[in-house]
């Protein structure tokens, strides 16, 4: 099928001699689609509206020679390869087509017509070129944006420190786990069930992203980590991904905020809920597995231990204490200096044959 004259490479040909544009759009019209222009301004116009891949043009042309015209176009088609076919050639000419034109040749008059035609397709070939580089750095960057956007959801699912370091370790350590001594924090909503019972699904999921964001912003604050969240439950770690001193007391501080801002929620959702907001915190310390586990499909920053279980239980002892923090003694021995507190008679709780001492810290001491 033969092509159309549109569809053919174009040509513009820039020339102030009538003669010069008639014979070379004959010479080249089977193979190009040659557009002509007799000055500078006449070009101008013309290339606002036809795409063209080769400009060639005279030097010597009244109001405006063929390197300013070159030189003018720049910033508008960057792309389009330029040469100069004049029958001066004068060196400072050559130099500054070269320079200011950024000319891919300067061929002059009267031209060779097989020679003139090895020199268009050289330059039809460094089009082409440009245009496959062009395309391969839109790829490339759109590959890259693709990527940094995966990894930004991939942080809102595992820990910012957690993907840098997987990120930087080998695919045969990444499920290397190592021992840490932290302070964890269980975070439960008294009632919820019953409010997820008799609301919509929309409005429930809604009340628990903002719950979230709550309660994540008071952890980030106190240098912890969301490991989990279930229902409405908030599992933070303090010392996890890296070690960190302190991290009883960073625990308890953020226990004390979270208790702040929990009353955030009734602005929104009060009325549904039927009454104030209220959350019960269990908060543990000691040493823990932490670490990668999973499979080669699936894998899940996690921290494991009899620390994390006893937690979690110490957090269930406030399911009839609204508001209540409730601390292992091993973190009331760190912080009992800070904080105003209370002893609850030694309790049995799932799992464990010994009883637990623990105790319901108030508030910090002034």
């Amino acid at each position: 099928m033969n092509k159309s004259r549109r569809d053919l490479p174009a040509i513009l040909y820039v020339d102030d001699e009538h003669q010069n544009l008639v014979s070379f759009k004959a010479a080249f019209r089977r193979d190009y689609n040659i557009l002509t222009a007799n000055s500078a301004r006449e070009a101008i116009e013309l290339l606002k509206t036809r795409d063209v891949a080769l400009i060639i043009t005279d030097q010597r042309m009244p109001e405006m020679t063929g390197v300013q015209f070159l030189e003018h176009i720049i910033p508008s088609y960057p792309d389009t390869v330029r040469m100069v076919l004049t029958g001066f050639s004068d060196v400072e000419a050559i130099i500054s087509a070269i320079n200011t034109g950024r000319v891919f040749r300067y061929v002059t008059k009267p031209w060779d017509e097989t020679e003139l035609r090895m020199t268009i397709e050289n330059a039809f070939h460094l089009y082409g070129l440009q245009q496959r580089n062009k395309q391969l750095v839109r790829d490339l960057r759109q590959k890259v944006e693709e990527q940094e956007k995966t990894l930004r959801l991939f942080e809102r699912y595992v820990p910012q420190e957690v993907v840098q370091k997987a990120l930087s370790t080998s695919e045969d350590s990444i499920f290397e786990g190592e021992l840490r001594d932290v302070a964890v924090l269980f975070c439960d909503i008294r009632g919820f069930t019953r409010f997820s019972e008799r609301s919509s699904p929309k409005e429930v999921v809604a009340c628990l992203n903002h719950y979230y964001r709550l309660m994540s912003e008071c952890v980030k604050r106190h240098d912890g980590t969301v490991n989990q969240f279930v229902g409405d439950e908030v599992f933070a770690s303090f010392g996890a991904l890296m070690p960190t001193y302190n991290n009883e007391l960073k625990a308890v501080l953020c226990a004390l905020e979270m208790l702040e801002r929990i009353g955030e929620l009734d602005q929104t959702y009060g009325a549904a809920f039927g009454r104030p907001f209220a959350i019960g915190i269990g908060i543990n310390s000691g040493e823990v597995v932490a670490g990668n586990l999973g499979s080669e499909d699936r894998i899940e920053f996690s921290i494991t231990g009899d620390t994390v279980n006893t937690g979690k239980r110490i957090e269930t002892l406030t399911k009839k204490h609204h508001n209540a923090i409730l601390v292992h003694e091993r973190v009331f021995d760190k912080i009992r200096d800070k904080v105003e507190a209370h002893a609850w008679e030694p309790v049995n709780v799932h799992g464990k044959s010994d009883e637990l001492l623990v105790y319901q810290v108030e508030k910090l001491k002034q």
